[in-house]
């Protein structure tokens, strides 16, 4: 039986935004069902790989914004700015700040020809076009906003093509893109010291945890992504790059294994001397191919409540599209309407609103999740049980139970009463609120 004991005086930390999620669900430029990202408080939409696409480019793209490189990057008329505008106010609209990822979208058949994702010929000029986007974004350029952005990313994955050429988002050397990293961080933060500029968007970690599935081997392909980031952090301490943030992407079968992947990426970082900068993961999704249903929910319950437990300051799911793919797990594109996985960001918001984790002991847990919140008024409490078993369960605290949720096969997160569960059945996630 697994016993969950629950202490709502006694505080852990803040909350914090791990419940973000990469693209958002648009319908072609539609950005009429923004209102479920209102709705389960997500706090960014990172703009990677979105669905809409003109001119073969993605409107967020640099190339899409600025279509020909050889004009000058100080001419207003040089970019393009009318498809993204639509796109960044309806999130900002949806109370979503975007995570803006400078590059250009994954090309998934590179090995037949690639478009964009080859290396700046220029990466000053790249800098610069990057500081007019977001001059026009924040601080009104070129008939612009004024819009509270603060991420930056440069560039997406460029870990993956020297073991990966065919399928890929950059098609250089890891040399190239550490040169590229930084002279763009560094234009960038001298441009617009108050913002926070990083990368690189690790393919990640696996190495660490390969081994012991693979019978003590790892795969080249991925100590490679190791190697990558040890070079990474070598270049820009050795030419003073700036780093605010370090991001790094996961696909873990196995959900613990995001708490091996985050405490090596906080060790590292802070053995080089990047103590400050904070940590984003910003793509994942844990067993994707459970898309629709409630175990693939639980399964997202449980790296969430991961990630706000371990040295992780931001996460974002991928991904909150629309359209037709393994990955877009909360949405159904057939319908419009959201799987039980979206249901899943809805329920963690009910504890980031709150505000504080507090202290539970979770003993003999059978393989199920936990985490509480409070604000010394009300209690919230989320358990989920990715396993193939039902686990029996005792909950101990204080307060009166206000409403039990429920996300299951016939539930999205729907009241089941105000008595204790005693079981938590396989594949469910429960959200109980508690006066206290």
């Amino acid at each position: 039986m697994a016993i969950l004991n629950i202490d709502w005086n006694k505080k852990i930390k803040p909350m914090k935004p791990v419940h973000g999620v990469n693209q958002a669900p648009t319908h072609n430029l539609l950005t009429k069902n923004f209102h479920y990202l209102t709705e389960a408080g997500i706090p960014y939409a990172r703009l990677h790989d979105f669905l809409i696409m003109t001119a073969h480019c993605n409107p967020v793209d640099i190339p899409g914004m600025f279509p020909d490189f050889n004009k000058d990057p100080k001419d207003p008329a040089s970019y393009d700015f009318a498809f993204a505008d639509v796109l960044i106010k309806g999130l900002v609209d949806a109370g979503v700040e975007p995570f803006w990822r400078l590059g250009v979208t994954f090309e998934n058949f590179t090995a037949v020809k690639g478009y964009h994702v080859f290396p700046p010929k220029d990466p000053q000029r790249w800098a610069e076009i990057c500081e007019g986007v977001i001059r026009h974004y924040t601080e009104g350029w070129a008939d612009g906003f004024h819009y509270n952005i603060n991420f930056w990313e440069i560039w997406n994955e460029p870990d993956n093509y020297e073991t990966y050429p065919e399928n890929n988002g950059w098609a250089g050397t890891k040399e190239e893109y550490y040169e590229l990293y930084e002279v763009t961080a560094k234009h960038l933060k001298k441009c617009f010291p108050h913002l926070k500029i990083g990368g690189y968007s690790s393919c990640g970690f696996y190495a660490l945890t390969e081994a012991k599935h693979n019978s003590g081997n790892c795969s080249p392909r991925h100590e490679y992504f190791i190697e990558f980031f040890n070079g990474f952090l070598e270049h820009i301490k050795r030419t003073g790059a700036p780093l605010d943030f370090f991001s790094w992407h996961s696909y873990p079968d196995d959900p613990e294994e995001v708490r091996v992947y985050a405490r090596y990426a906080r060790a590292r970082l802070d053995e080089a001397g990047y103590k400050d900068t904070l940590t984003s993961f910003n793509e994942w999704n844990s067993r994707p191919q459970l898309r629709g249903t409630p175990m693939h929910a639980a399964c997202t319950a449980a790296v969430i409540m991961i990630a706000q437990e371990e040295p992780i300051d931001s996460a974002m799911f991928y991904d909150a599209r629309m359209g037709v793919s393994m990955y877009g797990g909360m949405f159904n594109p057939l319908t419009q309407l959201p799987f039980p996985t979206y249901y899943a960001f809805m329920a963690f918001n009910e504890l980031y609103r709150l505000g504080t984790e507090v202290k539970y002991d979770l003993t003999d847990s059978g393989g199920i999740y936990a985490l509480a919140a409070a604000n010394g008024k009300r209690g919230a409490v989320m358990i989920a049980n990715p396993t193939g078993s039902d686990v029996p369960l005792e909950l101990n605290f204080d307060g009166e139970i206000y409403e039990c949720k429920i996300i299951s096969e016939v539930r999205n997160l729907s009241p089941m009463g105000n008595a204790k569960p005693t079981v938590i059945e396989s594949g469910t996630t429960l959200l109980i609120t508690v006066d206290l």
